[in-house]
């Protein structure tokens, strides 16, 4: 320790004393001698900026050292106050936030879309065909109308054995629908539809079976089977008609219940478009198959059919907002627009042509290319809307906004 130096002691003794005499000084006096020290800094420094040499800078961190003011380094920018802490009311800069731009996170979309191919779309139409078509078969039973009986329990079977290969050939092997009867979960539609699907299957291929009685001989063994399958037919008819609605409507609850956007947000309406399109396409059979005298309860299925598959796709297309884009634009677009031309066709051809056979096929077949395409339309719509980043983040933020904006709703 050089001896020209005082001791460390003395050096606390001093600060001391100086924090002592400024503590007891008025804070006025304090007050005017900063801003003394201010004042000299200032001028420090524009003398500084007139000479260009570093003396000013020794002024100028002697007088703010003086005032008591530390200084930032020479290297770091000075923060800027307007970004930390509250906001200013009418100070400070505006920060914009650039428009998103919906891309793929890593080249990926942010849904998977659904792998479902044809196969799937076809397995809609032919499930709501037979359903559709055993409530036709019912309504020819409880009305003694053997023609639109026939027809009905022939093109069922036909439909739900279909239905069967559809899902079979989307599934990969067999033994995968089998695996699904080994549990029965109420919250999943896909096993509870597995169960429809086996429920209505067995009963609709015996009512169909019942139908060749006719042709069986009249004695011995065959002849006991003559005489047993018309009751055991009518009993299963019922059976299929009873559990054809939950067929009809359990694939569009399917749709519903993934996150895929434009389906996901139609839940309501998707059952309503499938149990009318349904009961359309089973009148367009009854239409087609049965004699004009015949044909009453088919025409009225026709009408209610078309009401409802109507009414539901009216509704995915004005009600979704952004989300009733797919249905409207693209190959969607152009499937249900054909859809509804079809079943308004097909409708009023049934109903003014009662007594044409020739008007009640062209009917019916325009009521069955009509689910065909509605079905379809509403499957590519869903698919579309799953490979549009703009159709999963823009509701998001809408129902971000709508939560800030009334906060009271969100917790009730």
């Amino acid at each position: 320790m050089s001896p020209d130096r005082p001791p460390v002691g003395a050096l606390f003794r001093r600060f001391r004393e100086r924090l002592a005499a400024g503590a007891d000084r008025a804070p006025d006096d304090r007050a005017a001698e900063e801003d003394a020290a201010g004042s000299r800094a200032a001028a420090d420094r524009h003398a500084d900026r007139a000479t260009g040499s570093g003396a000013g800078v020794a002024r100028s961190d002697a007088g703010a050292a003086r005032a008591g003011l530390a200084q930032p380094p020479r290297d770091v920018a000075p923060t800027d106050r307007r970004r930390g802490g509250g906001r200013r009311k009418g100070g400070g800069e505006q920060l914009t936030v650039p428009p998103a731009e919906f891309t793929s996170y890593y080249g990926r979309p942010v849904l998977k879309a659904p792998v479902w191919q044809w196969d799937i779309a076809a397995y809609l139409f032919t499930g709501g065909l037979a359903a559709g078509s055993s409530l036709l078969a019912a309504g020819g039973q409880l009305t003694d109308r053997p023609a639109l009986r026939r027809a009905g329990r022939v093109t069922s079977l036909a439909a739900v054995g279909a239905s069967a290969v559809f899902l079979v050939h989307d599934l990969g092997r067999p033994s995968r629908f089998h695996h699904m009867l080994r549990v029965a979960k109420l919250t999943s539609p896909m096993s509870v539809g597995t169960w429809i699907l086996s429920a209505f299957g067995p009963a609709a291929g015996v009512a169909a079976i019942a139908e060749a009685a006719p042709w069986l001989p009249e004695r011995g063994v065959l002849g006991v089977g003559r005489r047993l399958l018309p009751p055991v037919g009518h009993a299963a008819g019922l059976v299929a008609a009873a559990t054809a609605p939950a067929l009809a409507t359990y694939t569009g609850v399917l749709l519903a219940d993934t996150a895929v956007p434009s389906w996901h947000e139609a839940y309501p309406e998707l059952p309503v478009i499938f149990a009318g399109s349904a009961l359309a396409s089973g009148a367009g059979v009854g239409l087609i198959a049965a004699p004009a005298d015949q044909a009453g309860p088919a025409r009225r299925l026709a009408v209610a059919g078309a009401a409802l598959e109507l009414w539901g796709a009216h509704r995915v297309e004005n009600r979704l907002g952004l989300l009733s884009e797919p249905y409207t634009t693209g190959r969607a677009g152009r499937l249900l627009r054909a859809g509804r031309a079809l079943t308004a066709a097909g409708v009023a051809g049934a109903l003014v042509g009662r007594r044409s056979r020739v008007l009640s096929v062209l009917s019916g077949g325009a009521l069955l290319a009509a689910s065909v395409c509605t079905r379809f339309g509403i499957f590519h719509g869903g698919v579309a809307s799953a490979k549009d980043p703009k159709y999963t983040v823009v509701p998001q933020r809408e129902r971000v906004e709508r939560r800030r904006s009334h906060p009271e709703e969100s917790v009730s």
